[in-house]
C-alpha cells in the first residue's frame, strides 16, 4: 500500500481543513487506516482510527468532536475533516494503514506510511 496525504496550509485558528491520503494498491480495502501528527520537537501522536470498513472509528481525546475521520474505499482515500482548529493542532500529519488488531494507536503498529502534509494553524 502506497500512500500519499495532501491538503495541508495556513489557517487561522478556528478554522478549518480537510485532509486527504490517496491509497493506491487493492490492499488497501483490507486496512484499517489511522491519521497521526508530530509537531516540532514533539512525537509522532495518534489522532484518528477507521476500520477497513469505515464502519468503527477511534479519536484521541485531543481530536473528539472537531476531528472526524472518514474513508471511501471506492476512492482509495482516507479523510480527517478538522474543524474549530487550534494553534496546537499545528503539526505534520501522517496517513498510514494497518493490518493489526483494531484499534491501534502505537505508531509502531502502522506498516506503511504517506510523507506527511503541514498544518498551520495560526493564532
Amino acid at each position: 500500500v502506497q500512500l500519499q496525504a495532501s491538503g495541508g496550509g495556513l489557517v487561522q485558528a478556528g478554522g478549518s481543513l480537510r485532509l486527504s491520503c490517496a491509497a493506491s494498491g487493492r490492499a488497501f480495502i483490507t486496512h484499517d487506516m489511522a491519521w497521526f501528527r508530530q509537531a516540532p520537537g514533539k512525537e509522532r501522536d495518534f489522532v484518528a482510527s477507521i476500520t477497513w470498513s469505515g464502519g468503527s472509528t477511534y479519536y484521541a481525546d485531543s481530536a473528539k468532536g472537531r476531528l472526524t475521520i472518514s474513508r471511501d474505499n471506492g476512492k482509495s482515500a482516507v479523510y480527517l475533516q478538522m474543524n474549530s482548529l487550534r494553534p496546537e493542532d499545528t503539526a505534520v500529519y501522517y496517513c498510514a494503514a494497518t493490518e493489526r488488531a483494531w484499534p491501534a494507536e502505537a505508531w509502531h503498529e502502522y506498516k506503511y506510511w504517506g510523507q506527511g502534509t503541514l498544518v498551520t494553524v495560526s493564532s
